[in-house]
């Protein structure tokens, strides 16, 4: 629905974003590494460390063969693995605009936690939606969505820059974009949109993300772009 640029959101606790960086480099190598394997490795790989509802369920339209990892650590390895450029391209962006305050209201240490815990909402609530699909479910946009439920509470009223429907510029507060955004996952999953997302993965991360503030934040820090007390 809209492609975010940059947000005016100075960090105001950590000097830098290292967590965030790290993740978007280890997404990166992940699909280096993808990139790099001869086509029928590269797509054992992407089918063996990504979700499978039926597997991870014990559903009966689960795969034969026996996979990279327990199907309970795919819920988790899912969100580092991407299917194409524009899929990797767009889920980092959106990570990089917002996860950097994000992780700033909650310090380095909980932030990865708090990452982990939206991926494994994300997963848990695809798989529950869809316990009998044999496909697999690849990317970080459910643990991401986590990060923009936590960047709305957090910031709801800071001014992003971003093209809407990527191709108009606008500069529009982020409950705008954030809860256009959301309406347009459940719309596309009570619709049923063909577009091959996965919509419930999007709502269960967002969910996580908004309810995770309260516990995994810094104590200084204000919701509702209250600041950060000194």
């Amino acid at each position: 629905m809209f492609t975010p640029l940059h947000d005016r959101n100075p960090l105001r606790i950590i000097p830098f974003q290292r967590v965030t960086l790290g993740i978007v480099a280890l997404c990166c190598v992940v699909f280096a590494v993808q990139r790099l394997l001869p086509e029928a490795e590269a797509g054992t790989l992407i089918h063996g460390l990504g979700l499978v509802p039926a597997r991870l369920l014990g559903g009966s339209q689960a795969p034969a063969g026996q996979p990279l990892l327990p199907a309970e650590l795919t819920i988790l390895t899912a969100a580092f693995v991407h299917g194409g450029w524009l899929h990797l391209v767009g889920n980092m962006l959106f990570l990089w605009v917002f996860g950097d305050n994000v992780e700033d209201a909650r310090g380095h240490v909980r932030f990865a936690l708090f990452y982990v815990l939206c991926a494994i909402a994300a997963g848990l609530a695809h798989a529950l939606s869809a316990p009998d699909s044999a496909d697999t479910l690849v990317g970080a946009s459910g643990a991401i969505a986590g990060v923009l439920g936590a960047y709305l509470v957090l910031h709801p009223r800071v001014r992003v820059l971003a093209l809407l429907f990527r191709r108009v510029p606008v500069r529009l507060p982020a409950y705008l974009l954030i809860g256009g955004w959301l309406l347009a996952q459940f719309f596309g999953a009570w619709w049923g949109s063909r577009q091959p997302v996965a919509w419930w993965a999007n709502i269960g991360g967002f969910a996580a993300g908004a309810l995770l503030v309260v516990p995994l934040r810094d104590q200084r820090v204000r919701l509702f772009d209250g600041g950060v007390r000194r």
